[in-house]
């Protein structure tokens, strides 16, 4: 069988083309906490991308409320009750099996030519949502889930009591890609220069197995165009040195988009590689489907962390520990306390950073400085009562 290494689960595993990782991994890290829902990421790409006849139903990026929300309706629960037994052990190796493995496929035997008879895609656990599972963007909006609260109680503990949060998606360009193994024709594929993964329009001939193979819902079917379609990565920007249009867009500065290295040759001067395997903080969404996933999340601080561990893995409980000690101030974590600030500061893509005692800073690919913030946010105070207007001020600082 064909094997790659897959590091986010620990081991090597099966998929059906040989390991051949990118010259640079597109990547990006999405901080939960700071999501707010205001879905202006969602407009600024549905203006950008999909305005077309026939996409009317299409949100490459989407912000679901999680534990009831999802789009398509129910993806995450058809994908995890598909796989079953989903294990990790005492060491972080994941023990089940993959989308890849789940239906015992020897992919040795399924050489690739020009008959798609002859390469079944469909071997990958999978499912194709139904039309009106599209329907449904903003499914369990706002909807919480635990123990009531009574209305005049303080909320002391941490987790809350009851909780949901919004998750942000789009497409993680992942490095195993399940729409480039699933495709018949090889339509789907990753580009050798940043790891994007696409769609030839040219090329598909609308067999929707990109549809089925992708476990997260992020390859759309165009019936009016007889394709299937799915987030191009902003590739035009990309390839400027810019950040995707949900990036830049994001009212909360939860964004941050880069490039990201695998574990064994990461560099801490690198905001995505430093997030990911310095400080351990990002986690990649559902590590057990065996994508390999490239964009990573920041896990919310107030959901028990039950939910967030089959979510996320095993890594969940360190990651939000960290979080919480760049919160309260720690020493330690102060370098990450100043990347956290400096996220979602420019249109420009950050390839480094620093944080010195005042400020953190981020620089491009060139070594230019792109932004600037600072570690502390200054205050300035005023009298209660101007008297020059004669007015007084509730609002002092």
């Amino acid at each position: 069988m064909a094997e790659v290494y897959n590091w986010q689960i620990g081991r090597e595993m099966e998929f059906p083309y040989a390991e051949s990782r990118p010259d640079r991994q597109w990547g990006a890290v999405f901080d939960i906490n700071k999501c707010i829902a205001c879905q202006t990421c969602t407009l600024s790409c549905k203006t950008t991308w999909t305005h077309g006849e026939g996409q009317e139903h299409m949100f490459w990026n989407n912000v679901e409320t999680k534990p009831y929300g999802s789009h398509p309706v129910g993806w995450d629960v058809e994908i995890l009750e598909m796989l079953d037994y989903q294990e990790w052990g005492s060491d972080g190796v994941y023990e089940g099996d993959t989308i890849f493995e789940a239906n015992d496929v020897d992919w040795e035997d399924m050489l690739v030519d020009d008959d798609p008879q002859n390469f079944h895609g469909e071997e990958i656990d999978g499912y194709r949502p139904d039309a009106e599972d599209w329907a449904y963007p903003n499914l369990g909006e706002d909807e919480p889930a635990g123990e009531a609260i009574e209305a005049d109680t303080h909320i002391r503990e941490n987790p809350h009591p009851m909780w949901f949060f919004y998750l942000p998606r789009i497409c993680n360009h992942c490095t195993f890609a399940a729409c480039a193994g699933g495709c018949p024709v090889q339509a789907a594929y990753k580009r050798s220069q940043d790891g994007i993964v696409l769609i030839d329009q040219e090329s598909c001939q609308a067999l929707q197995e990109c549809v089925r193979a992708c476990p997260y819902g992020k390859s759309v079917y165009n019936p009016a165009e007889s394709v299937s379609q799915k987030c191009v990565g902003c590739y035009p920007k990309i390839e400027e040195g810019l950040v995707p249009q949900c990036f830049e867009n994001c009212l909360g500065k939860l964004r941050q988009h880069g490039w990201i290295n695998p574990p064994d040759e990461y560099d801490s001067s690198n905001p995505v590689d430093y997030l990911v395997h310095d400080v351990e903080v990002a986690l990649p969404l559902y590590p057990q489907l065996g994508l390999e996933p490239n964009v990573y999340y920041v896990p919310p601080i107030n959901v028990p962390t039950d939910y967030l561990f089959q979510m996320f893995g095993p890594g969940v409980e360190d990651a939000v520990e960290t979080y919480r000690a760049a919160m309260r101030g720690d020493e330690e974590y102060r370098k990450l306390r100043g990347l956290l600030h400096l996220m979602g500061s420019t249109e420009w893509r950050i390839e480094a950073f620093e944080v010195t005692d005042e400020e953190a800073v981020g620089y491009d690919g060139s070594g230019s400085t792109v932004a600037r913030v600072p570690m502390e946010e200054p205050q300035y105070e005023r009298d209660s009562y101007d008297e020059r207007n004669d007015v007084y001020r509730l609002d002092v600082t």
